[in-house]
């Protein structure tokens, strides 16, 4: 039997390995043979119906590949819901700032190329860029000092602007994403160099030579318009306007036929519409007519099944169907976090504190006790203001897209959470042969196990931050920034374990466990924090309103918005299981109890589904303190939480 399933194995990753071709990615093909449980998959569709079933007026195209397969391509609901389009696989999307990543490969290319180096100033190919300022900052509590300019210490260059550490920020309008900044520097570029889809890039791009840097080069990541930037160089270098040129070098060789910086007329019945109240005009806001202003930041639109062969030609090292796009050495060049450890952070999903670093254009999972990104550390992902996500995970040769149309920023993490975490709950996990045992006669036998038991924040051992291993310990604190003499606490989640400690905004924990924190990178300070569910943490607090130190101690819980957890009870004199969390997990869903038998003492398998297999684990006094799911190589620590 071990054999056989190691045989299925073997075959499966010979499946997963070598180079995908396109036509693989036409065809839905059977779940079971790329590795999924077809059942656990469709909860997927399931989910999101019910989104469209509350009244969410978005529909959704859904589409997850492993080993350059389609193992689910869905359309869900309206692709217009006033006039009850539906949605179809190649509806168009306005993709935001995944432009972003097709800007980057485009960057890339010419780098490839030698046509342009990538660590050259900016300057040399945009001369209106030369000699930049840069606003003052105090260096006591690091704010700028307004209308107080120092000449820039080094160039901004081509690298720079690929890993968003320019110095330049986003403007900042009525309409910004709350992650941006929002200073006076930032409202200036949003007065002096708004988007406009009228306005050539040559012309937005003069308007920022008479603009100041925020930040020196090199020295903070700010999400910016560097990609907006990169789109005049690349027309500079090239002689092509930036459609035209990825046009004619990417989108064609690729055959990724429905994307580009407008929607033709003869498709317009395929874009999706954006529902209720439509944000100000951007630079991807009105796709119907042909812009003037090629944004390389968020102005491009998409569909699925282009966007698969986009991702697919990143996971085989920059070519498909022969079309050699990048090198391979380039590719993995960009999918490398390109951010040092004392690197600050200013704003938006990376840094330490997300655990992600960020590529060439990329943001890259690089801790996982940290990483909202699932999958193996390298896995690499990112987002688009409208609603649309992908994510790749090269271990496992995964592909997860999700397309939505909603107005910018509003509340898309709930639906980037479930694209994030089912495919990854219905990978199948190998089984092993077991007989059954007897199942206990005495119902009082089975009480040791019953109780609510938390998995953490992931439905999948692939897909799981480190410290689930030891029921993924939350403290709530929400925001903190580093300083010389420890963690500055920005804010503590309102209601959260911290908050109700004690825990101010405003607060610097000098020692975490009596152990002093001072001079500590945040990366190194933040290591501190997690550990396991219902385990004490004790931090050392100096707050400018006490002469004394201030020590506060409280258990760690679980995650609550993200927790995956599992009720046992007894029924009939049989133990069953049932999810209780925010998802369902493995066979088990809910409001589903599904009974186990015994496989021996403190092991039990569902008979039926997947064979799940449940392992009680006992503390040093005989108790019963936590659980295994799958025991093994994929296996799921989760700790009781009564």
């Amino acid at each position: 039997m071990k054999l056989i399933q190691a045989s299925r194995m073997a075959a499966l990753m010979l499946c997963l390995g070598g180079v995908a071709h396109a036509a693989d990615l036409q065809t839905v093909e059977d779940p079971d043979s790329l590795g999924f449980s077809a059942r656990r998959l469709a909860r997927m569709t399931s989910w999101f119906e019910a989104q469209t079933k509350k009244g969410d007026p978005s529909g959704f195209v859904v589409a997850v590949a492993r080993g350059g397969k389609l193992a689910y391509l869905q359309p869900i609901g309206l692709a217009d819901h006033d006039k009850a389009i539906p949605m179809r696989t190649d509806s168009i999307f306005r993709i935001g700032s995944m432009s972003k990543q097709i800007t980057s490969v485009a960057t890339m290319m010419l780098v490839d190329e030698g046509k342009l180096d990538l660590d050259a100033p900016v300057a040399q190919y945009l001369p209106e860029l030369r000699d930049k300022q840069v606003v003052k900052t105090d260096p006591a509590t690091g704010d700028a000092i307004l209308l107080e300019l120092e000449p820039a210490k080094r160039a901004m260059t081509i690298r720079d602007l690929l890993r968003n550490t320019s110095g330049l920020v986003y403007p900042m309008a009525d309409y910004a994403d709350p992650g941006f900044g929002n200073t006076a520097i930032h409202l200036l570029y949003g007065a002096r160099a708004p988007f406009r889809r009228d306005k050539p890039i040559a012309s937005f791009v003069a308007s920022l030579g008479a603009l100041p840097l925020l930040h020196q080069p090199g020295e903070v990541w700010e999400y910016a318009i560097g990609y907006d930037v990169l789109g005049r160089v690349i027309e500079v270098v090239s002689g092509q306007t930036f459609d035209k040129f990825l046009q004619s070098r990417l989108f064609a060789p690729l055959r990724m036929v429905d994307t580009g910086f407008y929607v033709p007329e003869d498709k317009l019945a395929r874009l999706v519409a954006v529902p209720g109240a439509q944000p100000a005009p951007l630079s991807d806001g009105d796709v119907t007519k042909p812009p003037t202003f090629f944004s390389g930041g968020g102005g491009i639109v998409s569909t699925a099944p282009d966007l698969l062969r986009f991702c697919q030609m990143l996971l085989n090292d920059g070519e498909l169907d022969g079309a050699r796009i990048l090198k391979p050495e380039t590719v993995r060049l960009m999918m490398t976090n390109s951010l040092p450890p004392d690197m600050h952070v200013a704003g938006h999903e990376a840094g330490p504190a997300f655990g992600t670093g960020w590529g060439l254009g990329f943001a890259i999972r690089t801790d996982p006790n940290f990483s909202l990104i699932p999958g193996a550390v390298g896995s690499f992902n990112w987002q688009g203001s409208w609603g649309t996500f992908f994510s790749v995970d090269p271990a496992q040769k995964l592909i997860l897209l999700m397309m939505m149309q909603r107005p910018q920023y509003r509340h898309n993490a709930f639906y980037f959470d479930a694209i994030r975490r089912l495919p990854y709950a219905a990978l199948k996990v190998p089984e092993v042969a077991a007989p059954l045992a007897s199942q206990p006669s005495n119902a009082a036998l089975l009480t040791d196990y019953v109780g609510r038991y938390d998995f953490g924040g992931s439905a999948s051992s692939l897909d799981r931050q480190i410290f689930v291993a030891d029921g993924n310990g939350w403290t709530g604190l929400k925001s903190v920034v580093v300083e010389t003499d420890g963690l500055k606490v920005i804010k503590p989640v309102d209601g959260g374990p911290a908050a109700r400690a004690g825990v101010l905004a405003g607060d610097l924990i000098t020692a975490i466990d009596d152990a002093s924190i001072r001079g500590q990178t945040l990366e190194a300070a933040l290591r501190r924090i997690p550990g396991p569910v219902n385990a004490k943490i004790k931090l050392k607090i100096a707050r400018e309103t006490q002469s004394d130190p201030v020590v506060v101690a409280f258990a760690r819980e679980a995650v609550p918005s993200h927790s995956v957890a599992l009720r046992i009870r007894i029924t009939d004199g049989k133990l069953v299981v049932e999810a209780t969390g925010a998802w369902s997990v493995l066979d088990f869903d809910k409001g589903e109890p599904t009974p186990v038998a015994a496989l021996s003492k403190d092991e039990f398998r569902v008979e039926g589904g997947d064979h799940t297999r449940i392992k009680f684990v006992r503390d040093a006094a005989g108790k019963v303190s936590g659980a295994v799911l799958n025991p093994g190589p994929w296996e799921q620590h989760g700790a009781l939480f009564q």
